[in-house]
């Protein structure tokens, strides 16, 4: 074999562990391959997919804006001033007085000085976190927290501390093992995306008090939806005042794609200016800037509407648990539905399609192993005829599995 052969046939080894990949392949062969259904039409609560009508319990969408008249009118408005795209990043060419304006309401909503707008949730963990962590510094997260977190963190120079999901004693020996002329933070979801339930802050205040750690909350799941305006988590246990850094993501209560960053003028400035995942990335398209400023002129509006999805919440929950589920620990509109085996929860989730209900299975590395499940989650706009709809479905299809 020649030196140019060998140079490329070394070169495409790098290709072997794709052509070795047969997982999906096997699950598509089966009929029990769950992910990238193309939806053909979209309708808040249901979808249509193949031609069949769905309940849709598989989405964040938890306020139900993404239908809403108000919601598209702003959008169609922001098409027709600003066009389709603003081929730029916001630090050059793309920054609207659209984005200076959900800036300045966003830091009102959450309580913080200011905000700064990022294009998508996961380049706000991405830009936040690897601008901020320097070679001195130290970051403990919650071995939970979303893969945005845990990839910006990687993004930073700094050192990782990993616990376990809330296990307080061992977050308090790594601070107390930490050199105290390192800086320190902690990064934590407010809401945990596939177990529902809520971070104690009061515990994580009280850490970040005695040893000098800033505090930053991913609050993508929580914003509109937890604490006395919808707010957030900080809102929710009354501690804003005590977290330095609250993001979020414009893909679940606000209709929309994007994410944002709050805090201190002095930080936020900072990130403006060092983000990469910022700087670097055409900004937010001006549609989707419109449909969150909308969305949360609404959702400050009409708390009904968040109450109305609490009430839907707590219906389900104790609909699931009655059929003889576990739900697990949440508190939340995300209420997993505890199977186990993976097998196991790729049948059930294909049962309950067929049946005419779209859910999402979740299993390993997204849970841990042996905590196969599907997520449901719910919106303001779920009626009662579609809920009781979905446990007769799940009641139906969970005995025929025997998983109850």
């Amino acid at each position: 074999m020649s030196a140019p052969e060998s140079a490329v046939r070394e070169g495409l080894e790098i290709f072997r562990k794709c052509r070795e990949f047969t997982r999906a392949d096997e699950a598509r062969a089966a009929g029990l391959y769950p992910y990238f259904l193309p939806i053909e039409e979209s309708h808040d609560t249901h979808v249509v997919i193949r031609g069949e009508d769905k309940i849709m319990i598989g989405s964040n969408n938890y306020m139900g804006l993404t239908h809403d008249p108000r919601i598209l009118e702003a959008a169609h408005a922001a098409l027709d001033k600003y066009g389709s795209g603003n081929t730029g990043s916001r630090f050059l060419n793309g920054n609207l007085d659209l984005h200076d304006q959900l800036e300045a309401e966003l830091a009102d909503f959450v309580g913080m000085e200011e905000a700064l707008v990022f294009s998508t949730g996961y380049q706000t963990n991405l830009g936040t976190l690897g601008a901020l962590l320097g070679r001195t510094d130290t970051v403990y997260v919650d071995k939970l927290d979303h893969a945005s977190i845990q990839d910006g963190v990687r993004l930073g120079l700094g050192r990782v501390q990993r616990f376990n999901h809330d296990d307080w004693p061992t977050l308090r020996r790594m601070l107390e093992n930490e050199d105290p002329a390192r800086g320190k933070m902690i990064a934590v979801d407010g809401v945990y995306s596939m177990e529902g339930d809520i971070a104690d802050l009061p515990e994580l205040v009280k850490l970040k008090k005695e040893f000098g750690a800033a505090l930053l909350v991913d609050d993508a799941h929580a914003v509109g939806v937890i604490g006395e305006t919808g707010a957030g988590t900080a809102e929710h246990w009354g501690m804003t005042e005590d977290v330095d850094l609250i993001l979020g993501t414009f893909s679940k209560s606000f209709a929309s794609i994007g994410g944002f960053c709050a805090g201190e003028s002095k930080i936020v400035d900072y990130l403006r200016n060092h983000a990469r995942a910022l700087i670097f990335s055409a900004s937010m398209p001006p549609a989707a800037v419109a449909t969150v400023l909308k969305a949360l002129e609404i959702i400050r509006s009409e708390p009904e509407r968040r109450e109305r999805l609490w009430k839907n919440t707590y219906k389900m929950m104790e609909g699931f648990k009655s059929i003889g589920f576990d739900i697990g620990p949440t508190q939340t509109p995300i209420v997993p539905i505890l199977v186990g085996p993976m097998e196991k929860t790729f049948l059930f989730w294909r049962g309950l399609l067929d049946a005419g209900v779209f859910t999402n299975p979740v299993v390993p590395p997204a849970v841990p192993d042996g905590s196969c499940r599907l997520r449901t989650s719910y919106m303001a706009t779920h009626t009662d005829e579609q809920l009781d709809f979905v446990l007769d479905q799940v009641a139906r299809v969970a005995k025929e599995l025997q998983l109850v």
